[in-house]
């Protein structure tokens, strides 16, 4: 079904949103994304969130669960706070993000998952942190991370809500004329822009299709006041009068938030047990 712009399409049935939005990681020639600006606007929101994850993690592994793989790591924040309780390793396809990462000495592959993981190479736990909205074949990464997970290996997912209080305005705005907001929610004109929004109803529908059964699901903090303004600039060449508008609406509004669902769900899915 049509959504709100000629590259958007909503699932009348099951209410999934998709986007024709072509990533163009290590090609991109559009307008540069400041990895200072990203750090100080993302950060300290991520870090907190990223606790609450690798909680997740321990609850849910198995005791003796150790190996821990995180599906682009990026700049390696997530790798740094749960290489105290796993043995970690992230792959980034971002060659010069990740090589960033790799040079402070975490354990980072530059490429594409599953294409840098050796043969039967697996995992007690693999985590997406706001990676699988932007891979176009979802079911082939599902399915390659069924295969590289050991048997009641866990599969955690932390990404946006297409139910959420700001991702449900942004449309509402979009109706009435203004884009601005959507498509920045989107990523659209970025490197690596989102091609899919997911709900926990429907996410979890896929996610069951491709051989896992939900363990817990929950909501994240989707901001913070601190980095704010970094975190609207971050995301792309917004003039400077929208960028302005959209932080005074914001932070007029996180004192109201919490009675609103979240932008960011996660969910922690187990392997089925084969046969």
């Amino acid at each position: 079904m049509a959504g709100l712009a000629g590259w958007h399409a909503t699932c009348p049935a099951c209410s999934y949103e998709s986007a024709a939005l072509t990533p163009a990681i290590n090609a991109h020639t559009g307008p540069e994304v400041n990895e200072a600006e990203r750090e100080a606007g993302l950060k300290a929101l991520r870090l907190e969130n990223f606790k609450t994850i690798v909680h997740y993690a321990k609850k849910h592994a198995r005791p003796q669960a150790r190996r821990l793989l995180d599906v682009g790591s990026a700049h390696g924040w997530f790798l740094e706070t749960a290489r105290a309780d796993f043995d970690v390793l992230g792959v980034e396809p971002d060659a010069v993000v990740g090589s960033r990462a790799a040079a402070r000495g975490l354990p980072v592959r530059s490429g594409y998952f599953p294409d840098v993981l050796a043969e039967g190479e697996r995992f007690d736990v693999i985590v997406f942190n706001d990676v699988i909205e932007h891979i176009p074949d979802i079911r082939s990464a599902l399915a390659a991370c069924r295969e590289r997970l050991d048997e009641g290996g866990i599969l955690i997912l932390n990404l946006p809500n297409s139910r959420g209080f700001f991702y449900r305005l942004s449309k509402l705005i979009a109706r009435l004329g203004w884009r601005a907001p959507f498509e920045r929610l989107w990523q659209k004109d970025l490197p690596s822009p989102h091609v899919h929004y997911f709900n926990a109803r429907n996410l979890c529908q896929l996610v069951a299709g491709q051989g896992f059964e939900l363990a817990e699901a929950a909501e994240l903090p989707a901001l913070r006041a601190r980095g704010l303004l970094e975190r609207l600039r971050c995301a792309g060449n917004v003039p400077p009068l929208s960028l302005y508008a959209q932080y005074v609406a914001i932070m007029a509004a996180i004192p109201v938030l919490r009675m609103f669902p979240s932008d960011i769900i996660v969910g922690v899915f187990r392997k089925k047990a084969a046969g």
